[in-house]
């Protein structure tokens, strides 16, 4: 199996993005080739990294967030349990934040570094990716846009697995593309390796397959024979690695049935995938000319940046897929396109294109000129990105005003609907916590994050004195909307209301007995 290299005549012919006959082992080989790899893989990373690490921390966790802590700090029997029944999709990146919690703790910082190291990594694949496609500022600018966008900064601090689909869609379109040049067994294998890797971290990720196939039509239309063959083979070994995940998956699709799109979420959709209006809009319209110019990849990337979110939305009331952060691997492209049309305003795209150093210094220039301009435009929204989330409870708050005022005996409830009991056991698990009396099954015992409260509440409230009662309900009734009614009643009948704090979206109240 050998790669294609075109004749001189036809490199005559080629799109400007073609490249020459040299190009690709300038690009892959040794010396100045090699050096341009280490400049745009590092300069993107390093300004991801400075956007993404600072203040990793700071922001606190949100509910799913949560769930990730939960599950990851489950025993394996435990965990095995839950994903029976819930989240099976997320096993491979749940077991490997168990054993990374078990190393390095699972304080907010803790949890969300692999993702921003993740994030990191990507922006220098994108740079790699723009490399081999087009040219070396090409790469670096695509790169470093895609580095500066909000919504990287705030998916880059979260302890979910959208940063790994974004990495490993990367790195399978790479790998496919060295094993479309330089075919090798073992290049076909790692590319079947990083399609798992990538349904591992996302199902909706692996949608990026439909641009590969493009891929695979150029290498036979230039005269690979085999081609098709090995990408057939590659694809259905990373598929068959998945299958058993997804087939039981299906079967717990019910887990997001709460998410229905509406009209307002289509035309909401670039401020919230890119993390802010003018960001999102700015990427999306100059990746629309990007398409005109991007030559033989211009069907990849359409593929790549389009066709995920409309076949997520079109299927949205059955599948229920269609939301910003599962379709985060999708910025890569829109940031190779905008990097495309800007490099084209200086020259061809290929880098034996040009005559002298003139052409060099003004695409260096617009290089620094646009990751800079953009970046100015972006800072805000990262800043915003960094901060705890509007719509989410301060659990932070309320469990600082517990832990100021618990004491021996005390007892603590519950009541709304956003997984209070679960985001308080994380914001109290170094620090002494009021027993959960209601709680009669654990989540453990149900396989499930949620647990099973006492049928009994009589019983269950028996030699309390006082309860802390930890509620998201915001109609001044925190205690009875709501609330399953016999427990209501038992606890209205029994206790009194005494301090109330109204924090952002939850409400902490002490109930004294009477």
């Amino acid at each position: 199996m050998t790669a294609y290299t075109p004749s001189v005549d036809e490199t005559r012919d080629q799109a400007p993005d073609e490249g020459g006959p040299h190009a690709e082992r300038r690009r892959t080989g040794d010396g100045p080739g090699r050096a341009s790899a280490w400049l745009v893989f590092l300069l993107p990373t390093l300004a991801a990294a400075a956007c993404v690490l600072p203040g990793l921390g700071g922001r606190q966790l949100w509910r799913d967030e949560h769930a990730t802590w939960w599950a990851s700090s489950l025993s394996w029997h435990d965990l095995g349990r839950l994903i029976d029944n819930i989240d099976v999709v997320f096993t491979p990146y749940y077991a490997s934040m168990h054993l990374w919690i078990a190393v390095a703790g699972d304080s907010p910082a803790a949890l969300r570094l692999p993702g921003a190291l993740a994030m990191a990594v990507s922006a220098g694949l994108v740079g790699l990716l723009g490399r081999r496609m087009f040219a070396v500022r090409t790469g670096l600018l695509a790169g470093l846009l895609f580095a500066v966008v909000p919504a990287i900064t705030r998916y880059g601090q979260e302890a979910r697995p959208y940063a790994f689909a974004t990495l490993f869609a990367l790195l399978a379109t790479l790998l496919l593309m060295r094993a479309l040049d330089k075919p090798s067994l073992r290049t076909w294998t790692l590319y079947a390796l990083a399609i798992a890797a990538t349904g591992f971290s996302h199902l909706v990720a692996m949608s990026v397959l439909a641009g590969h196939l493009w891929l695979v039509f150029l290498a036979k239309k230039r005269g690979d024979r085999i081609a098709h063959y090995a990408f057939a083979g590659a694809a259905l070994l990373g598929l068959s690695i998945t299958f058993p995940m997804v087939a039981q998956g299906t079967g717990q699709s019910g887990q997001i049935a709460w998410n229905v799109t509406t009209t307002k979420d289509l035309t909401s959709f670039p401020e919230n995938l890119f993390g802010s209006w003018i960001t999102g809009g700015a990427v999306m319209a100059l990746g629309v000319i990007g398409l005109l110019v991007a030559g033989r990849y211009s069907v990849l990337l359409a593929a790549w940046a389009v066709l995920p979110p409309v076949l997520t939305f079109v299927t949205a009331n059955q599948l229920h897929l269609f939301l910003p952060r599962y379709l985060l691997f999708t910025i890569p492209a829109w940031t190779l396109l905008v990097a495309a049309a800007l490099t084209r305003l200086v020259g061809r795209l290929d880098p034996e294109a040009r005559r002298g150093t003139g052409v060099q210094v003004v695409g260096g220039v617009l290089v620094a000129a646009v990751a800079a301009g953009y970046a100015f435009v972006a800072w805000p929204g990262i800043g915003d990105a960094k901060k705890d989330l509007p719509m989410e409870p301060d659990y932070r708050a309320a469990a600082n005003v517990i832990a100021d005022g618990e004491k021996s005996g005390d007892g603590m409830i519950f009541n709304g609907g956003m997984s209070e009991r679960r985001a308080m056991a994380y914001e109290l698990r170094d620090r002494k916590a009021p027993e959960d009396v209601l709680m009669e099954w654990t989540p453990q015992q149900n396989g499930s994050y949620g647990a099973s409260e006492c049928k009994k509440p009589d019983r269950c409230l028996k030699g309390v004195d006082r309860l802390w009662l930890v509620s998201t309900i915001s109609d001044g009734r925190p205690l009875l909307t709501g609330m399953n009614e016999k427990t209501a009643d038992a606890i209205e009948k029994s206790f009194k209301a005494g301090r109330t704090v109204k924090l952002n979206h939850v409400v902490v109240q002490v109930l004294e007995r009477k």
